[in-house]
């Protein structure tokens, strides 16, 4: 029977696919006393000789996907499962305590973990606590007869339903046959839902009941555009969006004609159209799009995607592979903006009951200053290939730029001394806290360039967790609070001469790009999908009247009212 229901609209497109539910299944058992001890020990031989195939598979898809040094986690996962002592240790466990395999694999592996995550001296060590509770998981879902659904095995087109989707799980994501993503909880500006932008996969998030009303290998509709979701669609409304999705597709191809021009609105001023890119194999779809520049190169995911803090020779790699495949177009690097809802498996930072307003970004670059220097040394040398800037993310002071700028400096000098060479690098901040937008004024004097990061400057100006569907509605982009930090930014900017970006997704919003033209914004930077729309609306938009608009809207009242300027003045 059909059912309809609505979340966020999170990724344009609309997705039509049989759902594949990305859900842990019931793993549970009950201990039972067996007889035939050699017949539970086949059972651990076959569990294992199954888990192991599974891996094998896994590790191959994240080669194709992550390359091989990601894929390497899954290799810790092999030496587990073909280790002989573990292995005896289960059939000695059943032998024993004539207890069935579920519960000799669940006592032994225990037993391990509790074992590791006690070495708190050895941070190698304690890594391997996960492995082995990723493997038991594993080897449970043999023994209970149990699939335990991995989005590295999907082999046909489906729509990938989830409670949440970590950045770490989307990055996985093989487009040739994830359609589309339909989760329970999010937000636009939730990192899954960037990353499905830059996967051009359609995405609803925030729906709170996909996983409860969709069953998996039912037929599903996914409407990025409006956030409506159909799950087992009639004929005549399966047609409907069918010809939506084609009409997608070739309004994709008339824009993907203004790939070699240059973003200029109707009365020829010119504007850069940037995009925001997360490691060096998003690098296709920014060249694809025409993109002007990378405008925000969001360097945590190296950390992230690895199992190690990234050494100086592999970082300086992985800048250098973005900056040389622009060809003197600007790269925009952000610094590393681990903390709040990113995490590391390998790097242990303190439990905090607010960590969005905690031990992030910037304030661990500048409490750990070994890390930032070893990031600072690759960017500089990977300055040599090309033209960089590099921000700081999370600035609420002044003296923490200075603080950044004094250890860049620092690193430059330590550089030339070895006689390593080094191109000039423009040095500015991220514009994501309201107290640096209120003193863009001060800011701007002493650096070469801001970048305004929307989500979070939203986040902490409405007190809205941008993740937390509960409170979507603050999620108020157009809010004229919001619109006039934005002006005061650029309005300080330009005063001192200096460059002025914005790679929140804001940027690519149609809604806001006609505000921002009319407020002066030089740089616009959002996911590389986004890039050709943009610049065919910029094609229709008259810097005057555009100016004329956001003059209003920064004196309106609500974000709805902003909303009705804008469409009135651009329809």
């Amino acid at each position: 029977m059909t059912k309809n229901f609505k979340g966020i609209a999170a990724s344009n497109g609309v997705a039509i696919a049989k759902a594949y539910l990305l859900v842990d299944p019931d793993l549970s058992f009950t201990k039972t006393e067996i007889n035939d001890v050699a017949a539970e020990q086949a059972r651990v031989d076959d569990a294992l000789k199954a888990s192991s195939a599974d891996v094998e598979l896994i590790k191959t898809k994240a080669e194709q996907n992550l390359g091989a040094e990601e894929a390497q986690v899954f290799e810790a996962h092999l030496m587990v499962l073909s280790d002989p002592e573990m292995s005896a240790a289960f059939k000695q466990k059943i032998a024993d305590d004539k207890v069935n395999a579920e519960e000799a694999v669940k006592e032994v592996t225990n037993m391990y973990i509790d074992m590791f995550e006690a070495m708190t001296d050895n941070a190698y060590m304690q890594e391997r606590a996960a492995d082995i509770r990723d493997v038991t998981k594993r080897i449970l879902s043999h023994l209970l007869n149990v699939s335990l659904p991995n989005p590295a095995l999907i082999n046909e087109q489906v729509i990938l339903v989830s409670k949440d989707l970590t950045p770490s799980d989307t990055a996985q994501l093989d487009r040739e046959f994830v359609k589309g993503i339909l989760t329970d909880l999010g937000g636009r500006t939730a990192h899954a839902s960037i990353m499905a932008r830059t996967l051009e996969i359609p995405a609803v998030v925030g729906c709170d009941v996909a996983t409860a009303e969709v069953s998996d290998g039912i037929t599903v509709i996914v409407d990025g555009f409006t956030g409506e979701v159909i799950v087992d669609p009639d004929d005549a409304t399966l047609a409907s969006y069918q010809k939506k999705a084609e009409d997608y597709l070739a309004q994709r191809a008339e824009w993907a004609l203004l790939k070699d021009q240059q973003s200029v609105s109707a009365d020829g001023k010119e504007f850069v159209v940037g995009a925001n890119i997360g490691s060096p194999k998003d690098m296709p779809a920014v060249l694809e799009n025409g993109s002007e520049g990378v405008g925000l190169y969001r360097t945590e995911f190296l950390y992230m995607e690895s199992d190690h803090l990234p050494t100086e020779d592999e970082q300086f790699e992985a800048y250098k592979a973005v900056i040389e495949k622009m060809d003197g177009k600007p790269v925009t690097v952000r610094t590393m903006d681990i903390g709040g809802d990113k995490h590391l498996s390998y790097w242990k930072l303190p439990e905090e009951e607010n960590p969005f307003l905690g031990y992030r970004a910037i304030r661990i670059s500048l409490d750990q200053t070994d890390i930032f220097r070893t990031q600072l040394r690759a960017l500089l040398r990977a300055s040599a290939y090309g033209n960089l800037w590099i921000m700081f993310p999370m600035i609420a002071t002044l003296a923490e730029f200075r603080d950044a700028k004094k250890i860049y400096l620092e690193e430059r000098a330590n550089l030339e001394k070895d006689g390593v060479t080094m191109g000039d690098v423009k040095l500015g901040i991220m514009i994501e806290i309201p107290a640096a937008a209120m003193l863009a004024d001060k800011f701007a004097k002493e650096l070469d360039f801001f970048s305004i990061g929307t989500n979070d400057l939203i986040g902490y100006t409405m007190a809205a967790d941008r993740g937390n569907d509960k409170v979507a509605y603050l999620y108020q982009p157009y809010n004229p609070s919001i619109l006039r930090l934005i002006n005061n930014v650029i309005d300080a900017a330009h005063k001192e001469g200096k460059f002025v970006a914005m790679c929140g997704e804001m940027a690519g919003d149609p809604i806001a790009v006609p505000l921002l033209v009319g407020m002066g914004l030089d740089e616009f930077s959002m996911s590389a999908p986004s890039v050709l729309q943009t610049r065919s609306l910029m094609k229709k938009l008259n810097t005057a009247d555009m100016k004329l608009l956001a003059e209003k809207a920064l004196d309106a009242e609500t974000n709805d009212e902003v909303i009705a300027l804008v469409e009135a003045a651009t329809k």
